[in-house]
């Protein structure tokens, strides 16, 4: 080899592309690899289109004699979802503050509060709801005590979010006045943080109002548990009722919350 030649090195061009296919390998083995542990088998959808079209025969129209018992129960399942939503609201703000790196006044106490969402989060609001129903019985409070677990969890993690992007000249401020570490909660991170912590609870809202309903599949309540019912009696129609109910249910809920989001924000 002469003196002062130097070995060629690839181009970045050529690392790149590299890179970009062993990406591309690596995502068609994934999926490939998802659709055989999950059994994917379009062809049976297919030929199961006619037992589908056979329910929804047997569903039209939907029996109007079950609309008083169905609008209770939606109510039900709406107030499940409030005052499970408005649990978690009251529980979470104290939590997310603590697990927030900007605010939490320790490690210690950052790692436990990030803990504790971590596990509530984890497990699904349905495990939680067979939990409840086993310990306090069938009904709503169940479903009401899953909801709350289970949005502590999930709104401590964006509130402590939220917290930590918030501008922290406020806080500052009354730090160097010497105040508090609860006036610097309730004076300057809260009111900050407002608009956003209103939206995320309506969206939490939203979120619980289609969630109770699977809970009352399990015994907690609400018009769920009433689709169970009749779909074990295979009264198709009165299924059909409470379905529509459950669509009217979730767009009011929507549009209200959405309204409000929009005066707030």
């Amino acid at each position: 080899m002469q003196a002062g030649l130097a070995l060629p090195y690839p181009s970045a061009n050529w690392r790149q592309s590299l890179v970009r296919g062993l990406l591309s390998v690596g995502t068609l083995l994934l999926f490939g690899q998802a659709l055989a542990i999950t059994q994917a088998r379009p062809q049976e959808l297919i030929t199961g289109v006619g037992g589908m079209a056979d329910i929804f025969r047997r569903a039209v129209p939907p029996d109007g004699s079950v609309v008083q018992t169905s609008i209770g129960a939606a109510v039900e399942t709406f107030d499940i979802a409030l005052v499970g939503t408005a649990v978690a609201v009251l529980l979470s703000l104290p939590l997310a503050v603590l697990a927030a790196r900007n605010a939490s006044p320790s490690p210690a106490l950052y790692q436990v509060a990030r803990g504790v969402i971590a596990v509530t989060r984890a497990v699904p609001d349905l495990i939680w709801a067979l939990f409840f129903v086993t310990a306090v019985g069938l009904g709503p409070f169940p479903g009401v005590l899953a909801q709350s677990v289970h949005s502590i969890g999930m709104l401590g993690r964006l509130f402590a979010e939220t917290i930590e992007d918030m501008d922290m000249g406020p806080v500052e401020a009354l730090t160097v006045t010497g105040a508090s570490r609860s006036q610097i909660v309730t004076h300057a991170i809260l009111p900050g943080i407002l608009p956003s912590l209103i939206g995320i609870a309506l969206y939490r809202l939203d979120e619980n109002v289609r969630s109770s309903l699977v809970l009352g599949f399990v015994g907690a309540g609400g018009i769920g548990f009433l689709i169970l019912t009749y779909m074990n009696l295979f009264q198709y129609r009165k299924v059909a009722t409470l379905l529509v109910m459950t669509y009217v249910l979730v767009v009011v809920v929507e549009r209200v919350s959405a309204a409000i989001r929009r005066r707030v924000q």
